[in-house]
């Protein structure tokens, strides 16, 4: 490995106190307008489409961090070792709300999409803790340049559900309660609170843009080769269920489509992730990820949309 690169995971990013609370305030907005979307009917699609679901669950929760360890393990001499827990972070979050977006883009099975974006972001509060600690405690154990590093994963679970937990719960109880109010609202919502993250991610490359030109191009390629690989998967393993080609498109999408902005607010979280752990290129992996999986998907989407097929088949 160039010792250029070894430089990135001691990299100090110039994030401000007020600009981690915006985030952390967007985030949870971002998951309250997507909890006003969410309906009981959306959780009842397990029972009466389980294949489907689980299947979608599987491959965003079991199979998308298992392969990212194996990326990481084989990869071991040409990545950073925060690059490694990166991807592994990214890996372990639930996927983006846009997602459901983009399934409609490209004529994917929306009804789905928003179901396994329902279960996903629910099940997350346990899931991607879980998930960070298994794989990057075994990354950590497994790679000859890390030093054994200890991730509590009540900490993270406790910011998990402050992040998520709470705004979903509010979301589907404003929703339930004012059912009027919440269709007018939750259309401004979702655009207010993407603007302000899109605002985030701007001034935070511009406070970091001496270290984004430096390195862009290597995170570019590892990012890149990530989400093909979560796209491919994804579709692949609803393929292998016997699903049909609406359905593995909109799996693959969702395995794809990662919540990175939640990956931030844990990584800049200091009781889940120390400054002297040396992790500048986790912050890249997942600031770069978020606006990629956004191109990447709606040009893969696009390019789906004109070979739709004639019907959805009746299996899956």
């Amino acid at each position: 490995m160039h010792e250029d690169l070894l430089l990135l995971d001691t990299i100090k990013l110039n994030f401000s106190e007020a600009g981690l609370h915006l985030m952390n305030i967007t985030i949870g907005l971002i998951m309250f307008g997507v909890a006003l979307g969410i309906k009981m009917e959306n959780f009842k699609k397990v029972f009466l489409q389980p294949k489907a679901v689980f299947a979608g669950l599987m491959s965003q929760y079991l199979l998308l961090p298992a392969l990212t360890f194996l990326a990481v393990w084989i990869f071991d001499d040409y990545i950073t070792p925060s690059v490694a827990f990166g991807m592994l972070l990214v890996a372990s979050c639930p996927g983006g709300n846009v997602s459901n977006f983009i399934s409609s883009v490209a004529k994917g099975n929306v009804e789905l999409s928003v179901s396994l974006t329902a279960l996903g972001t629910v099940l997350a509060v346990l899931l991607t803790p879980a998930n960070f600690a298994f794989w990057g405690g075994l990354y950590s154990n497994t790679s000859p340049l890390l030093r054994p590093i200890e991730i509590d994963p009540l900490e993270m679970f406790r910011t998990v559900f402050i992040i998520l937990g709470l705004p979903v719960i509010a979301g589907i109880s404003f929703s339930k309660r004012f059912p009027m109010i919440t269709q007018k609202i939750i259309g401004p919502i979702r655009s207010i609170s993407l603007l302000l993250f899109a605002l985030f991610i701007v001034i935070a490359f511009r406070n970091n843009f001496d270290y984004f030109v430096r390195y862009i191009d290597w995170i570019f390629l590892i990012v890149l080769i990530h989400h093909l690989m979560a796209l491919a998967s994804g579709y692949l393993f609803a393929a292998s269920w016997g699903l049909n080609r609406i359905n593995r498109r909109t799996i693959g999408i969702e395995t794809s489509i990662q919540n990175s902005g939640l990956a931030l607010v844990l990584l800049f979280n200091p009781r889940i992730f120390p400054p002297e752990l040396n992790m500048g290129g986790m912050a890249f992996i997942a600031a770069w990820w978020g606006i990629w999986h956004i191109v990447a998907g709606l040009s893969v989407a696009g390019f789906w949309a004109k070979f739709r097929p004639a019907k959805q088949l009746a299996n899956g």
